[in-house]
């Protein structure tokens, strides 16, 4: 049985699609984009705070399925110049102290709302 998570804290899907997906013990985060659930915009004027905000609405639908970062078994970064490499690597591995989780990294010509940065994940609970 799948169960769809809706996250007031998370910012809302611009397409037809759920925010995240909870099937049994794990959970399927789509890709999460730089937009403040608050503001309802974008953080787009660093690549830094756009990686933080990102890695915050991760957080908000992890912490919703009673999860957090050491939960996190693959991670999947779309990245529209992949120059900023160093910089999201940097921030990325501040929420990830213990063991990383797999992950790959992909350049992409576009992403929604022509963003910087877009990250999803799968979390399995222990």
């Amino acid at each position: 049985m799948k169960k769809a998570l809706q996250i007031p804290g998370a910012p809302t899907p611009i397409g037809p699609y759920s925010q995240a997906v909870l099937v049994k013990d794990t959970l399927y985060i789509s890709g999460q984009i730089p937009l403040n659930p608050q503001t309802g915009k974008l953080v787009d004027d660093s690549i830094d705070n756009a990686t933080h905000q990102v890695m915050k609405n991760l957080l908000s639908l992890l912490s919703e399925a009673k999860m957090d970062f050491n939960n996190v078994v693959k991670c999947s970064i779309f990245l529209k110049d992949l120059n900023n490499f160093n910089a999201v690597n940097q921030i990325y591995a501040e929420y990830f102290r213990s063991i990383p989780p797999a992950r790959e990294t992909i350049e992409v010509s576009k992403l929604p709302m022509d963003v910087a940065i877009e990250i999803s994940c799968i979390a399995v609970a222990e």
